[in-house]
C-alpha cells in the first residue's frame, strides 16, 4: 500500500517520491513533514481514492474489484460522485466492510443502489451539505457544458465535493468541466481535478479552472480517456509556469 502525506502548503511522498512542481532542495524525496492531523492520500485508480485524516477514512468512488481495497481500513464515508461505472460499482460495494458506513451520493446514485445500501446513505443535492463523523460535506455541481447532442454529464445528476476537515478544505471534481461553479471555488487547500476528453474536460480547460480557483495543492486524476492518457506533465508545466505557489502532484493513478 502506498500512502502520500499532504499537507496545506507542501505535499511529499512517504515512500517513492512523487513528480512535483516545487521539489527542491528544502523538500528531500522520500521524507514525511509531521503535523497534526495529517491528510494521508492512496490512490487507487482513474477516480478511485482513500483519504485518512484524523483516524477518519475515507473512500471515493471505489470501484473495479474488491481485492483493490481489502488492504485498506474500513471507510467510515464513500463518496460517490456519479452513476457511471467508474464511479458507481455495486459489485465492489458489496465487497467492502459497510457495517460503520455512512454513503455520501447524489440522488440519481441512492436510485440505482441495493435497497440495503439506501438505509445507510446520505443524499446530497448540488448546493447542500451535511457533517458526518466530524467531517464537513458540501456537494459541488459537476456537469458538461449544456450541449443537446451531449448529455454525458446533465447539471444536477451528479456531485463533485468539498471536503473540510478541521482547518483544511478538499475538493474533488468528479466529471466535470470547467464549470463557473469551479472556477469560484476559494480557500481550497488540495484539489482532485479530472482531464479527460471528450468526457469531461481538456488538460487546458483544466490548467485554466486551477489557476483560476488557486488550492495550493492540486492533483490530477481521472485522465484516461478515449484515445489514452491525458498530458498530466503538460499540466503541471501550464501552471506552474503561470502560477509557481500551486503545487502539482502526480500520483500513480493506473498501476500497471
Amino acid at each position: 500500500m502506498r500512502y502520500f502525506l499532504v499537507l496545506p502548503l507542501l505535499a511529499v511522498a512517504c515512500n517513492d517520491p512523487a513528480p512535483s512542481a516545487n521539489d527542491g532542495p528544502d523538500t528531500p524525496p522520500g521524507t514525511t513533514i509531521p503535523a497534526e492531523e495529517a491528510i494521508l492520500i492512496h490512490p487507487i485508480q482513474h477516480s478511485a481514492f482513500a483519504i485518512t485524516w484524523n483516524e477518519q477514512h475515507i473512500l471515493v468512488d471505489p470501484h473495479g474489484a474488491g481485492e483493490l481495497y481489502t488492504s485498506l481500513p474500513v471507510a467510515d464515508l464513500v463518496l460517490i460522485t456519479d452513476i457511471h461505472g467508474d464511479h458507481l460499482d455495486t459489485t465492489t460495494l458489496r465487497a467492502l466492510d459497510l457495517a460503520h458506513t455512512k454513503l455520501i451520493v447524489p440522488q440519481a446514485v441512492m436510485e440505482l443502489l441495493p435497497i440495503d445500501m439506501r438505509a445507510i446513505c446520505v443524499v446530497l443535492a448540488n448546493g447542500t451539505s451535511t457533517e458526518q463523523k466530524g467531517i464537513g460535506i458540501e456537494a459541488i455541481p459537476m456537469y458538461n457544458m449544456p450541449d443537446p447532442d451531449d448529455p454525458r454529464h446533465p447539471k444536477g445528476r451528479g456531485n463533485g465535493y468539498v471536503l473540510t476537515l478541521g482547518d483544511r478544505r478538499v475538493y474533488i471534481s468528479g466529471d466535470t468541466e470547467d464549470i463557473p461553479e469551479m472556477r469560484a471555488l476559494r480557500n481550497i487547500d488540495m484539489a482532485f481535478v479530472c482531464m479527460n476528453e471528450p468526457y469531461t474536460m481538456s488538460v487546458e480547460q483544466a490548467a485554466s479552472a486551477v489557476l483560476e480557483f488557486k488550492p495550493r495543492v492540486v492533483h490530477p486524476y481521472h485522465y484516461r480517456g478515449k484515445d489514452g492518457f491525458s498530458d498530466v506533465e503538460r499540466f503541471m508545466r501550464l501552471v506552474h509556469e503561470s502560477d509557481p505557489a500551486i503545487e502539482v502532484r502526480l500520483l500513480e493513478w493506473y498501476p500497471e
